[in-house]
């Protein structure tokens, strides 16, 4: 029965497959290697480019782009209480916004996060001394230490958290008091285990990129351990969503908890009922379904390329980083390696896989 199981469920997925309607469409090649991106309160889209080390805002309307912070091909640390288009910068990798409109964005090389202000462009270090170690717990975050931090995410309770990978944690700010706590991983770069508490007792294997859900459920992916996972915002336990742990990449639709990922980079909620993320390494970008479980591929051919506008599943990516998803379900894609900003619509969502007998 196993067996023939395994051949329906192969079936469904083709069937489901082959009635993809998902489209892509570039919305610029200005960019230079871009990383995370989100939309803003002004509907625009906010673009990390870590070669030129700015953060650029792309109108989705006139497809005109713009700089609102750094300036274009230098890089530093500089310019904190003055212009933010005057800053110096050193490979920015995310962006988000918080309640009130300000800005704010981590800077990898550098080792800290940001913030511009919404109505006066000031830009001032929010955490980070610019130096990588591990340090400050219970203190200020400006005098806390990170390594290589990669991604950031604001909670339902507008607080900042941050992937602080290099490390092997995930760090927590409160934006009131300026204090910093890591809320998980030991240090170690060990396996993760399924079930455990997100807690500073339980390791993280290279937490990569984190998203909250509107319920306040974390989504973190893993890019050492080529894994993801669900935080409930109840429990505070981890539920191993998709990859087995093993690297690879299998074009067809399947079980997430057992296929294999390859670099997992950067993760998006959406409204539909799934969660994205950029298989870098694979150079696709991929969905799994948050119910029944189903990963499919929406983007990527699985070759490193720089693929054509159309079928989304016929156009080649280079190494894409950075994903988001609006709440109409437009899928946002910072193709990195082929400099492009990729927008994917009209995902058809895969069947859902049938229970082993």
């Amino acid at each position: 029965m196993l067996k023939q199981s395994n051949k329906l469920f192969a079936i469904c997925c083709l069937a489901a497959s082959a009635a993809s309607s998902q489209t892509v469409t570039t919305l610029t090649r200005e960019v230079r290697n871009p990383y995370g991106l989100v939309t803003g309160p002004d509907k625009a889209l906010y673009i990390c480019e870590i070669d030129r080390h700015v953060i650029s805002r792309l109108d989705l309307k006139t497809k005109k782009l713009t700089i609102v912070a750094g300036t274009p091909g230098k890089s530093g640390y500089s310019g904190d209480n003055g212009p933010a288009t005057q800053a110096l910068l050193f490979e920015p990798y995310e962006v988000r916004f918080d309640k009130a409109g300000n800005l704010f964005f981590v800077e990898m090389k550098n080792h800290l996060v940001r913030r511009v202000d919404k109505k006066s462009g000031i830009i001032t270090t929010v955490a980070g001394t610019g130096q990588p170690g591990f340090s400050g717990d219970g203190g200020p975050a400006v005098k806390a230490q990170f390594r290589q931090p990669h991604s950031i995410a604001f909670d339902p309770q507008g607080r900042l958290v941050l992937c602080d990978i290099g490390n092997n944690r995930v760090r927590r700010i409160d934006l009131k008091s300026g204090l910093i706590e890591t809320v998980a991983g030991t240090g170690e770069k060990l396996a993760t285990p399924n079930g455990a508490p997100f807690s500073p007792q339980t390791p993280l294997n290279g937490p990569r990129a984190i998203d909250f859900d509107p319920a306040g459920n974390l989504y973190l992916a893993l890019r050492e351990g080529n894994q993801l996972y669900k935080v409930d915002a109840a429990t505070r336990q981890l539920a191993h969503l998709a990859g087995s742990g093993a690297k690879g990449y299998n074009a067809a639709p399947q079980p997430g908890l057992t296929a294999a990922l390859n670099g997992p980079k950067g993760v998006a909620w959406s409204p539909d009922g799934g969660l994205y993320f950029t298989d870098t390494e694979s150079h696709t970008v991929r969905r799994v379904d948050l119910k029944t479980g189903t990963l499919q591929t929406v983007l990527g051919t699985g070759q490193r390329g720089d693929g054509a506008d159309g079928d989304a599943l016929a156009c080649a990516t280079a190494r894409p980083h950075g994903v988001f998803v609006d709440r109409q379900g437009k899928i946002y894609v910072g193709d990195s390696e082929a400099h492009a900003i990729r927008l994917v619509t009209g995902v058809k969502i895969s069947g859902s896989p049938l229970p082993a007998k």
